[in-house]
Protein backbone atom coordinates (compact mmCIF):
# COMPACT_ATOMS: atom_id res chain seq x y z
CA UNK A 1 0.00 0.00 0.00
CA UNK A 2 2.83 2.35 0.86
CA UNK A 3 4.39 1.78 -2.54
CA UNK A 4 1.18 2.71 -4.41
CA UNK A 5 0.51 5.84 -2.35
CA UNK A 6 4.01 7.25 -2.71
CA UNK A 7 3.54 8.70 -6.26
CA UNK A 8 0.33 10.39 -5.07
CA UNK A 9 2.13 12.11 -2.19
CA UNK A 10 5.00 13.14 -4.44
CA UNK A 11 2.59 14.60 -6.97
CA UNK A 12 0.71 16.43 -4.21
CA UNK A 13 3.95 17.90 -2.87
CA UNK A 14 5.01 19.09 -6.31
CA UNK A 15 1.61 20.65 -6.91
CA UNK A 16 1.68 22.55 -3.60
CA UNK A 17 5.25 23.66 -4.29
CA UNK A 18 4.27 24.85 -7.77
CA UNK A 19 1.27 26.83 -6.51
CA UNK A 20 3.33 28.34 -3.71
CA UNK A 21 5.93 29.46 -6.24
CA UNK A 22 3.23 31.11 -8.33
CA UNK A 23 1.83 32.94 -5.33
CA UNK A 24 5.23 34.43 -4.51
CA UNK A 25 5.96 35.80 -7.99
CA UNK A 26 6.07 39.60 -8.21
CA UNK A 27 5.10 41.97 -11.02
CA UNK A 28 7.75 42.78 -13.62
CA UNK A 29 8.78 46.35 -12.78
CA UNK A 30 11.41 48.16 -14.84
CA UNK A 31 15.09 47.49 -14.11
CA UNK A 32 15.70 51.15 -13.29
CA UNK A 33 13.04 51.14 -10.58
CA UNK A 34 14.10 47.75 -9.21
CA UNK A 35 17.65 49.01 -8.65
CA UNK A 36 16.70 52.44 -7.27
CA UNK A 37 13.66 51.84 -5.08
CA UNK A 38 12.77 50.70 -1.60
CA UNK A 39 10.73 47.49 -1.81
CA UNK A 40 8.14 47.55 0.97
CA UNK A 41 5.97 44.60 1.95
CA UNK A 42 2.47 45.78 2.86
CA UNK A 43 0.70 44.64 6.01
CA UNK A 44 -3.06 44.94 5.67
CA UNK A 45 -3.93 44.76 9.34
CA UNK A 46 -7.68 44.42 9.86
CA UNK A 47 -10.79 45.89 8.28
CA UNK A 48 -13.58 46.73 10.70
CA UNK A 49 -17.10 47.73 9.73
CA UNK A 50 -17.08 51.29 8.42
CA UNK A 51 -13.28 51.27 7.95
CA UNK A 52 -10.85 50.44 5.14
CA UNK A 53 -7.97 48.00 5.52
CA UNK A 54 -5.34 49.29 7.94
CA UNK A 55 -2.44 49.29 5.48
CA UNK A 56 1.14 49.66 6.78
CA UNK A 57 4.36 49.71 4.75
CA UNK A 58 7.73 51.27 5.48
CA UNK A 59 7.23 54.62 7.24
CA UNK A 60 3.58 54.86 6.17
CA UNK A 61 0.37 53.73 7.82
CA UNK A 62 -3.36 54.39 7.68
CA UNK A 63 -4.14 56.14 10.96
CA UNK A 64 -7.85 56.77 10.41
CA UNK A 65 -10.45 55.89 7.79
CA UNK A 66 -14.12 55.77 6.89
CA UNK A 67 -15.86 53.35 4.54
CA UNK A 68 -19.26 54.19 3.10
CA UNK A 69 -21.95 51.67 2.20
CA UNK A 70 -21.96 50.28 -1.34
CA UNK A 71 -25.19 51.19 -3.11
CA UNK A 72 -26.45 49.14 -6.06
CA UNK A 73 -29.33 49.77 -8.45
CA UNK A 74 -30.66 47.22 -10.92
CA UNK A 75 -33.11 47.83 -13.76
CA UNK A 76 -34.44 45.21 -16.17
CA UNK A 77 -36.94 45.26 -18.99
CA UNK A 78 -40.25 43.43 -18.78
CA UNK A 79 -38.84 40.08 -19.93
CA UNK A 80 -35.47 40.51 -18.20
CA UNK A 81 -33.62 40.29 -21.52
CA UNK A 82 -31.70 43.49 -20.80
CA UNK A 83 -30.22 44.48 -17.45
CA UNK A 84 -28.62 47.71 -16.30
CA UNK A 85 -26.73 47.57 -13.00
CA UNK A 86 -24.99 50.54 -11.40
CA UNK A 87 -23.15 50.71 -8.08
CA UNK A 88 -21.18 53.31 -6.16
CA UNK A 89 -18.98 53.34 -3.10
CA UNK A 90 -17.00 56.00 -1.21
CA UNK A 91 -14.17 55.83 1.29
CA UNK A 92 -11.67 58.18 2.92
CA UNK A 93 -8.51 57.78 4.96
CA UNK A 94 -5.50 59.55 6.42
CA UNK A 95 -2.05 58.16 5.59
CA UNK A 96 0.76 59.37 7.85
CA UNK A 97 4.52 58.91 7.88
CA UNK A 98 7.01 58.97 10.76
CA UNK A 99 7.68 62.69 10.21
CA UNK A 100 4.09 63.53 11.18
CA UNK A 101 3.23 64.54 7.62
CA UNK A 102 -0.09 63.21 6.41
CA UNK A 103 -2.16 62.78 3.26
CA UNK A 104 -5.94 63.05 3.42
CA UNK A 105 -7.60 60.95 0.70
CA UNK A 106 -11.26 61.06 -0.38
CA UNK A 107 -12.18 58.43 -2.97
CA UNK A 108 -15.25 57.35 -4.93
CA UNK A 109 -15.87 54.37 -7.21
CA UNK A 110 -18.70 54.04 -9.74
CA UNK A 111 -19.48 50.98 -11.85
CA UNK A 112 -22.06 50.44 -14.61
CA UNK A 113 -22.91 47.16 -16.35
CA UNK A 114 -25.32 46.74 -19.27
CA UNK A 115 -25.98 43.22 -20.54
CA UNK A 116 -28.34 41.18 -22.73
CA UNK A 117 -29.76 37.80 -21.73
CA UNK A 118 -31.27 34.94 -23.67
CA UNK A 119 -35.00 34.39 -23.36
CA UNK A 120 -35.94 30.71 -23.07
CA UNK A 121 -39.08 29.96 -25.09
CA UNK A 122 -39.05 26.18 -24.61
CA UNK A 123 -36.64 23.79 -22.92
CA UNK A 124 -34.22 23.70 -25.85
CA UNK A 125 -35.24 26.86 -27.66
CA UNK A 126 -34.03 30.34 -26.74
CA UNK A 127 -34.01 33.67 -28.53
CA UNK A 128 -31.61 36.54 -28.12
CA UNK A 129 -28.06 36.28 -26.78
CA UNK A 130 -25.97 36.61 -23.65
CA UNK A 131 -23.82 39.66 -24.29
CA UNK A 132 -21.99 42.30 -22.25
CA UNK A 133 -22.87 45.60 -23.89
CA UNK A 134 -21.03 47.94 -21.54
CA UNK A 135 -18.79 47.68 -18.50
CA UNK A 136 -17.66 51.00 -17.12
CA UNK A 137 -15.51 51.52 -14.03
CA UNK A 138 -14.62 55.01 -12.85
CA UNK A 139 -12.47 55.59 -9.77
CA UNK A 140 -11.32 58.97 -8.44
CA UNK A 141 -9.28 59.85 -5.37
CA UNK A 142 -8.44 63.38 -4.21
CA UNK A 143 -5.27 63.71 -2.14
CA UNK A 144 -4.40 66.68 0.09
CA UNK A 145 -1.05 66.96 1.85
CA UNK A 146 -1.03 68.31 5.42
CA UNK A 147 -4.58 69.70 4.96
CA UNK A 148 -3.23 72.25 2.46
CA UNK A 149 -5.86 72.62 -0.29
CA UNK A 150 -3.28 74.40 -2.44
CA UNK A 151 -1.26 71.19 -2.50
CA UNK A 152 -3.83 68.78 -3.92
CA UNK A 153 -3.59 65.83 -6.29
CA UNK A 154 -6.22 63.81 -8.13
CA UNK A 155 -6.07 60.16 -9.15
CA UNK A 156 -8.25 59.10 -12.09
CA UNK A 157 -8.73 55.46 -13.14
CA UNK A 158 -11.27 54.80 -15.89
CA UNK A 159 -12.00 51.61 -17.84
CA UNK A 160 -14.69 51.16 -20.47
CA UNK A 161 -15.26 47.99 -22.48
CA UNK A 162 -18.04 45.95 -24.04
CA UNK A 163 -19.38 44.71 -27.37
CA UNK A 164 -20.93 48.05 -28.33
CA UNK A 165 -18.20 50.46 -27.21
CA UNK A 166 -14.53 50.98 -27.98
CA UNK A 167 -12.28 49.77 -25.18
CA UNK A 168 -10.71 52.68 -23.31
CA UNK A 169 -8.38 52.66 -20.33
CA UNK A 170 -6.94 55.73 -18.64
CA UNK A 171 -5.05 55.87 -15.34
CA UNK A 172 -3.17 58.94 -14.15
CA UNK A 173 -2.30 61.07 -11.11
CA UNK A 174 -2.03 64.85 -11.48
CA UNK A 175 -1.83 68.13 -9.57
CA UNK A 176 -2.45 70.25 -12.66
CA UNK A 177 1.26 70.77 -13.33
CA UNK A 178 2.62 67.25 -13.10
CA UNK A 179 1.06 64.11 -14.59
CA UNK A 180 2.06 60.62 -13.50
CA UNK A 181 0.67 57.67 -15.48
CA UNK A 182 -0.21 54.30 -13.98
CA UNK A 183 0.95 51.61 -16.39
CA UNK A 184 -0.69 48.17 -15.92
CA UNK A 185 1.86 45.39 -15.47
CA UNK A 186 1.87 41.78 -14.31
CA UNK A 187 4.31 39.00 -13.45
CA UNK A 188 3.94 37.38 -16.86
CA UNK A 189 3.76 40.26 -19.30
CA UNK A 190 4.92 43.79 -19.86
CA UNK A 191 2.57 46.42 -21.33
CA UNK A 192 3.14 49.16 -23.88
CA UNK A 193 0.75 51.90 -24.93
CA UNK A 194 -0.45 51.78 -28.54
CA UNK A 195 -3.19 54.12 -29.75
CA UNK A 196 -4.32 54.89 -26.19
CA UNK A 197 -4.50 51.21 -25.26
CA UNK A 198 -2.14 49.11 -23.14
CA UNK A 199 -1.05 46.09 -25.19
CA UNK A 200 0.83 43.04 -23.92
CA UNK A 201 4.28 42.49 -25.42
CA UNK A 202 4.76 39.03 -23.90
CA UNK A 203 2.19 36.23 -23.98
CA UNK A 204 0.57 35.61 -20.62
CA UNK A 205 1.07 31.89 -20.05
CA UNK A 206 -0.47 31.64 -16.59
CA UNK A 207 -4.05 31.84 -15.41
CA UNK A 208 -3.31 33.78 -12.21
CA UNK A 209 -0.37 36.20 -12.64
CA UNK A 210 0.52 38.88 -10.12
CA UNK A 211 -0.83 42.27 -11.24
CA UNK A 212 -0.30 45.92 -10.40
CA UNK A 213 0.74 49.30 -11.76
CA UNK A 214 4.02 51.11 -12.37
CA UNK A 215 3.85 54.91 -11.92
CA UNK A 216 5.74 56.78 -14.63
CA UNK A 217 6.40 60.50 -15.17
CA UNK A 218 8.10 61.78 -18.34
CA UNK A 219 9.39 58.30 -19.11
CA UNK A 220 10.89 57.81 -15.63
CA UNK A 221 9.57 55.15 -13.29
CA UNK A 222 8.89 56.59 -9.83
CA UNK A 223 7.13 53.79 -7.99
CA UNK A 224 4.99 50.68 -8.37
CA UNK A 225 2.22 48.85 -6.55
CA UNK A 226 1.32 45.17 -6.64
CA UNK A 227 -2.22 44.59 -5.40
CA UNK A 228 -2.57 40.88 -6.27
CA UNK A 229 0.21 38.37 -5.71
CA UNK A 230 -0.85 35.71 -8.21
CA UNK A 231 -1.52 32.03 -7.74
CA UNK A 232 -4.66 30.43 -6.38
CA UNK A 233 -4.64 32.22 -3.03
CA UNK A 234 -3.14 35.54 -4.16
CA UNK A 235 -0.96 35.53 -1.04
CA UNK A 236 1.95 37.95 -0.79
CA UNK A 237 -0.42 40.32 -2.59
CA UNK A 238 0.50 43.88 -1.73
CA UNK A 239 3.98 45.24 -2.38
CA UNK A 240 5.07 48.87 -2.80
CA UNK A 241 8.20 50.14 -4.56
CA UNK A 242 9.17 53.79 -3.83
CA UNK A 243 12.02 55.55 -5.64
CA UNK A 244 14.88 56.33 -3.25
CA UNK A 245 15.72 59.68 -4.87
CA UNK A 246 12.22 61.14 -4.56
CA UNK A 247 11.58 64.00 -2.13
CA UNK A 248 9.53 63.25 0.97
CA UNK A 249 6.39 65.01 -0.26
CA UNK A 250 6.35 63.16 -3.58
CA UNK A 251 6.87 59.85 -1.78
CA UNK A 252 3.90 60.63 0.47
CA UNK A 253 1.67 61.54 -2.50
CA UNK A 254 2.60 58.32 -4.31
CA UNK A 255 2.18 56.24 -1.16
CA UNK A 256 -1.31 57.71 -0.66
CA UNK A 257 -2.29 57.10 -4.28
CA UNK A 258 -1.08 53.50 -4.19
CA UNK A 259 -2.92 52.89 -0.90
CA UNK A 260 -6.11 54.11 -2.59
CA UNK A 261 -5.46 51.67 -5.44
CA UNK A 262 -4.93 48.75 -3.04
CA UNK A 263 -8.17 49.53 -1.23
CA UNK A 264 -10.14 49.99 -4.47
CA UNK A 265 -8.80 46.70 -5.87
CA UNK A 266 -9.30 44.69 -2.68
CA UNK A 267 -11.84 41.95 -3.36
CA UNK A 268 -12.02 42.59 -7.10
CA UNK A 269 -11.00 40.21 -9.86
CA UNK A 270 -7.21 40.30 -10.40
CA UNK A 271 -6.99 42.36 -13.61
CA UNK A 272 -5.08 45.63 -14.16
Amino acid sequence: MTFHLRPFFILSFLLVFHLTGIAQTAILISDSLASNADMLKVKMGTQWMGKIWKFRFGDYSVVSSKMGWRTTRTHSDLLSTKTDVSSSEKFSFVLANKSDDSAVVNAASNTQLQSLHELEIFKHLSVGSNELLLASQNFTAFITINIDTADAWALFMNLTEGSRVDQQSENFLTNGQRTIYLQPISSEKSMVKQRNKWVSTIADTRTFPAVGFELIENGKSLSAVQYYGGGISGSNSNIIWLGKSLDDKTRLVLAAAMTAVMQQKAGQSPTP
